[in-house]
């Protein structure tokens, strides 16, 4: 993979660099737990690190969305960050911009946990566990941080990539503007993520669909990053690392857009084999222990990718020995009901997965060629 490095302004380098000598850590030892370091493997001193941070326009703070401890990472780093600069907003790539009244109404203390979720329909719209996020949302609330929500709603995701972005008027698409084109980096990139995709063909008709999605994601992302930036408040960004790293995605679209000081922060994992990031991928990263020690019960899993389609649920492709392949789901099922849930939306099927428990079973109504079907999904049986 083509490592672009992430633009770093010379008086940070400088910085980073005095920070590094100062903490008196070789760059050669393997990454420690709470290491923050460049992607020269160069130590930075923490209090100056987040000294300098605090000075940009633009702060990205990466994760994985299933991992637990990257949403402490990133709780521990916004409270960092808001020592020095109270007049935070923060950016939320898991909403789309029709949830910003829920999440004003969050931080002002108006709704409780269960309210919040409903009015922001989180777990169709995003659907992975809020319990993961929750710790940040308090955060906001607890010291008034305004949440921004930064996304677009997939329908209109999906018009812009099927009329194009000319076809659109401007106001049913927030003003954005079409994006920069992405460079050959990032094109690679998306390349290989495409091509690990389960479900990816490998024509470049369909990796030039796929690129054109993520370049709507990230221009959208930027744009509400951009447009809060340009009120003169410290402006932090939350979203999945692949929109961040090696300067791509999101700081890519935040530079066509006028902010040239955008800043990348990503969690690091420690492995065995003392892997280090690759130079560029990032400005700086933090060391994390890695594996699943911390982290809460692997959530059950059906074993399908899916979508949203006018009959319900549908299957874009089922994995291998999951307990989809062994319910008999197939691709191009639509599932209309999953136990006694109507599943109007992906999201409906993701909340009644989450419920279950080793050893359940769902019945699930499926269409198949017009034909109605009932299948179970059993859950293994927790082993001892």
């Amino acid at each position: 993979m083509k490592a672009l490095c992430c633009r770093r302004p010379a008086g940070l380098c400088a910085t980073l660099l005095l920070a590094a000598l100062l903490s008196g850590t070789a760059a050669a030892d393997c990454f420690s737990p709470g290491d923050w370091r460049d992607t020269t493997g160069q130590r930075l001193a923490a209090d100056q690190l987040f000294q300098d941070f605090a000075e940009a326009d633009v702060v990205l703070l990466g994760e994985r969305h299933d991992r637990m401890e990257h949403h402490r990472w990133q709780v521990h780093t916004l409270a960092a960050l808001h020592a020095h600069r109270p007049d935070m907003v923060i950016g939320l790539e898991m909403l789309p911009r029709s949830a910003q009244p829920a999440l004003d109404a969050w931080v002002a203390g108006d709704l409780e946990e269960s309210a919040f979720l409903e009015e922001s329909e989180w777990a169709q719209v995003w659907g992975f566990d809020a319990r993961l996020y929750l710790p940040i949302l308090h955060f906001a609330r607890m010291h008034r941080v305004p949440l921004l929500a930064i996304n677009l709603e997939r329908p209109l995701i999906a018009r812009i990539m099927r009329e194009g972005w000319e076809a659109v008027p401007p106001e049913e698409r927030y003003h954005i503007t079409p994006p920069a084109p992405a460079t050959e980096g990032y094109r690679d990139y998306l390349g290989e993520v495409f091509e690990d995709h389960p479900t990816g063909a490998h024509d470049g008709g369909e990796l030039d669909r796929f690129v054109s999605g993520q370049l709507i994601w990230d221009r959208a992302m930027a744009a509400g990053l951009a447009q809060a930036a340009a009120d003169d408040r410290f402006v932090v960004g939350l979203m999945g690392q692949g929109h961040l790293e090696y300067g791509y995605g999101v700081p890519h679209q935040l530079l066509d857009l006028g902010i040239s000081d955008a800043r990348v922060l990503l969690p690091w994992e420690i492995d065995p084999a003392c892997t280090e990031p690759e130079p560029g991928v990032a400005d700086a990263v933090f060391a994390l222990a890695g594996g699943d020690r911390y982290e809460p019960p692997r959530p059950l899993l059906l074993g399908v990718r899916i979508e949203e389609d006018p009959a319900g649920v549908r299957v874009q492709s089922v994995m291998e020995d999951s307990v989809a392949a062994a319910a008999g789901l197939e691709a191009d099922d639509v599932i209309t009901r999953a136990s006694d849930v109507e599943t109007a939306v992906p999201g409906d099927l993701q909340a009644v997965v989450r419920r279950q428990q080793p050893g359940n079973v769902i019945p699930l109504t499926v269409l198949r060629d017009d034909e109605e079907l009932e299948l179970l999904a059993r859950f293994p049986a927790k082993k001892d």
